[in-house]
Formats: C-alpha cells, sequence, structure tokens
C-alpha cells in the first residue's frame, strides 16, 4: 500500500493490487480528475492538511472546537469505473443537490461524491464546495453522527469499516455472497478480542473483491 506522498500515489497509484507502479493502475484512469480534487481541498481557506492514509490522498483538520487535533475530514478515491470524493461524516450534511451516495446499505458514516471528467468536478463545484465547507465546519465543531444500526454485520467488521472509507467502499462493492462470507467468520468467534483479530485479517481480502478463504 502507498504511503509516501500524493504526488506518489499519483505518479505510482495506491498499491492496493498488483496494478502498482504499471499503467493499469486505476488511479491513472482518473489522474486529471484527482489532480483538481486535490487542488480544490489543498486551497488555504479549507486550513486542511493532506496526507496519505488506506493508501488515499486523505485530509484532516488540525484542530478543532473542542480541543481535538488531526480529525480525518475527507480522502480522495479511485475505483475502475469513477474516482470520488469521500466525505467521512457524510452522513451528517445537507445535501439539497443530491450530490452525496451511500457506498452501500452497510454504510453508517461515509458518503461519497463521484467523478469521471473534471467537467463533472465543474459542473457541480458550487454545491461541492458547500459541502466541503459544511464538512470542514462539522469537523471542527467535534460533530459526531448518530447512525442507524446495522444490521447482520459484526460490531467489530461494521467499526472498521467506518474507520476506513476506501474499504467500506470496497466491501460494498462484493458481492452480497462474498460479504455475507466475512461477516460469518468474523462474527462465528465467540471472543471480542478474536472478532476484532478475524475482522483485520479480512481487509486483504475485501480490498482484492475477495470473499472469505476465496483465492
Amino acid at each position: 500500500m502507498n504511503r509516501e506522498s500524493v504526488d506518489s500515489y499519483l505518479e505510482d497509484g495506491c498499491g492496493r493490487c498488483d496494478d502498482y507502479k504499471t499503467p493499469n493502475c486505476k488511479v491513472h484512469l482518473w489522474t486529471k480528475t484527482l489532480v483538481t480534487l486535490r487542488a480544490l481541498l489543498r486551497e488555504e481557506s479549507w486550513r486542511l492538511h493532506e496526507a496519505m492514509k488506506w493508501g488515499s490522498p486523505t485530509y484532516a483538520i488540525t484542530a478543532t472546537s473542542t480541543g481535538g487535533e488531526g480529525r480525518n475530514v475527507l480522502q480522495i478515491v479511485s475505483f475502475r469505473d469513477h474516482c470520488a470524493l469521500s466525505f467521512f461524516q457524510g452522513a451528517a450534511l445537507a445535501d439539497p443537490e443530491g450530490l452525496l451516495e451511500s457506498p452501500g446499505p452497510n454504510s453508517r458514516y461515509v458518503r461519497f461524491a463521484r467523478f469521471r471528467t473534471v467537467a463533472d468536478i465543474t459542473a457541480r463545484e458550487a454545491p461541492l464546495r458547500a459541502l466541503v465547507a459544511a464538512a470542514v465546519a462539522f469537523a471542527e465543531a467535534g460533530g459526531k453522527v448518530d447512525p442507524a444500526p446495522v444490521a447482520d454485520l459484526p460490531a467489530e467488521l461494521v467499526a472498521l469499516l467506518d474507520g476506513d472509507p476506501a474499504l467500506a467502499t470496497a466491501f460494498e462493492a462484493l458481492t452480497p455472497g462474498r460479504r455475507r462470507s466475512h461477516g460469518i467468520h468474523v462474527g462465528g468467534a465467540k471472543q471480542e478480542a478474536t472478532r476484532q483479530r478475524r475482522a483485520e485479517a479480512c481487509i486483504p481480502d475485501i480490498l482484492a473483491g475477495r470473499g472469505f478463504r476465496e483465492r
């Protein structure tokens, strides 16, 4: 997984699969669009700190009114059929223009706006900027989402998905059977610590698009 820099991400890819550092990496499908999203988030007025986390460019606030620091707000992610701007606490944001989508039925917090071209961004720039401003303000105020409960997945797996937007999106891209296989594997353990270890062990397969024990 690429943890070096966003410049490295744009040049080499995310490092989540065997296409890393090859022309086939999905990051290279959306270079101009990703560069445009990055330029928007790096504007000084947002006061966001840029870093690589989970193989994707991630943007965090540097301080909050409640004294916290470094809270993740936004992330740029790439997929085969689109790239997206992911909002870590997107479920809490007003979205009158309907830009935001849930990665899937099991996503309690994350919402994302998908793009394929620079023109997509330009056409929706005003409401997109309003969402970014709202996300930053929500994080700076220490706001928290009050999510609806998620059924059929063990809490340890849900917590892992909630903490990693890219992982949550990859999970929702799995077939229902593959999602269910991970849930059964994690939930089959009696001890909480074992369920936690099993959930973390599922990460490589989820990112690779596989179900539990699928090779």
